[in-house]
């Protein structure tokens, strides 16, 4: 990936194991909105089919990973981050 976008992917995964998992978008920050709130526990989205998983509770499956719910409605998903990683201009220490 030579160069990315400003838009999200239709859909992300924070589980390594699954196919839209993408480490370098997750570094950059992505943040959801979901019916016009901010959610930060969201662990799965997609914005075509309209869901985000989240934990239900603090319950764990026989693997150790966290038992999630399917929420249905808006999802609007947006960067936290710059595209190159750097911070404003300005902000950077000298020596």
């Amino acid at each position: 990936m030579a160069e990315q976008s400003d838009t999200p992917p239709d859909r992300l995964s924070l589980d390594p194991r699954s196919a839209f998992y993408d480490e370098t978008l997750l570094t950059r920050g992505v943040g959801i909105k979901f019916n016009g709130q901010e959610k930060t526990n969201v662990i799965e989205y997609s914005i075509s089919e309209g869901w985000i998983r989240v934990p239900a509770g603090r319950s764990r499956d026989r693997f150790g990973q966290p038992m999630t719910i399917k929420l249905k409605g808006q999802v609007e998903p947006y960067f936290e981050g710059s595209p190159d990683g750097d911070a404003p201009e300005g902000d950077a220490s000298e020596g």
